[in-house]
């Protein structure tokens, strides 16, 4: 398909929290660049977890970087990211890579350091290819049931399943 290119992410894990230090250094990168919502914690979740919290500590100590590049409000990322002081960014506008340039820009590492995270195909995913970075995809924690984001999951289903053919084949 003509998408695969940009829609097929590298890696799918189960939670963010199966991501650990040694991964990303294992790749040579130092840094992640999060999505937030459905990705770290729910729409409706206003401060981050305790469990959040526990693995952005365990990541800052073992010398990863983090960044929120998110496309929500800059209410709500300020918000989410008052207690932990992250770089961040709202209304990302992702697919677009601007705010992953400025993410970088801001922890002052090259792209080639950084790894995206999110939830979703159309946007974080295809962000991160576009930027030319590894991207990872975690399914969402709490999915809103809106047609418009039914529709957006329906249209992921043939990347998702061209992930598992590829990763099925290659084990």
């Amino acid at each position: 398909m003509i998408f695969d290119k940009w829609l097929v992410p590298d890696r799918i894990f189960g939670h963010y929290y199966e991501i650990t230090p040694d991964m990303i250094r294992a790749l040579g990168r130092s840094a992640l660049l999060c999505d937030i919502d459905n990705t770290l914690a729910t729409y409706e979740d206003p401060t981050p977890p305790e469990r959040l919290i526990n693995w952005i500590e365990e990541m800052r100590r073992t010398g990863i970087s983090i960044a929120f590049v998110s496309n929500n409000t800059k209410e709500r990322v300020e918000l989410f990211n008052k207690s932990l002081q992250c770089v961040a960014f709202a209304k990302a506008g992702k697919p677009k890579t601007k705010y992953l340039y400025a993410a970088c820009e801001q922890l002052h590492i090259d792209k080639d350091q950084a790894i995206l995270l999110g939830d979703q195909l159309l946007t974080d995913c295809a962000a991160g290819k576009r930027f030319g970075i590894p991207s990872w995809i975690v399914p969402p924690i709490r999915d809103k049931k809106t047609l418009f984001f039914r529709m957006k999951r329906l249209l992921e289903k043939p990347y998702l399943r061209k992930y598992r053919r590829i990763h099925a084949a290659g084990q």
